[in-house]
């Protein structure tokens, strides 16, 4: 079974830019498709964008398409998110999860990380 730890979250402001980064260990991150999640305190996790295991095929959520871009390198095991443009409104905690199919459903999801907190001051 896959292990997945992220980093590089932190405090940005708005108009700033973040690169997330997702790496996996346990098995090779092409057995998975990948996608990033996240959730803000009082709301419900939210799928931000996902891609399939060789990367051709990416979905992103209306709120974060243009701004966000999702990408992997399968020989260094990792994931990652590129955030440009960000709002305030993009505070969260992020998650990076495997999963068999590239959809933003997280219940396709079966092998979390523990996140890693976003903050975006205006």
């Amino acid at each position: 079974q896959v292990q997945v730890v992220e980093s590089g979250g932190g405090l940005v402001q708005a108009g700033g830019s973040l690169r997330l980064s997702c790496t996996a260990s346990g098995s090779t991150l092409d057995d998975y498709a990948m996608g990033w999640f996240r959730q803000a305190p009082g709301k419900e996790r939210e799928g931000v964008s996902c891609i399939s295991r060789r990367g051709s095929t990416t979905l992103y959520a209306a709120s974060v398409k243009g701004r966000f871009t999702i990408s992997r390198d399968n020989a260094k095991n990792t994931l990652y998110l590129q955030m440009n443009s960000l709002k305030p409104e993009d505070t969260a905690m992020y998650y990076c999860a495997a999963g068999t199919w590239t959809t933003l459903e997280s219940v396709k999801y079966n092998a979390w990380g523990q996140g890693t907190q976003v903050t975006v001051s205006s």
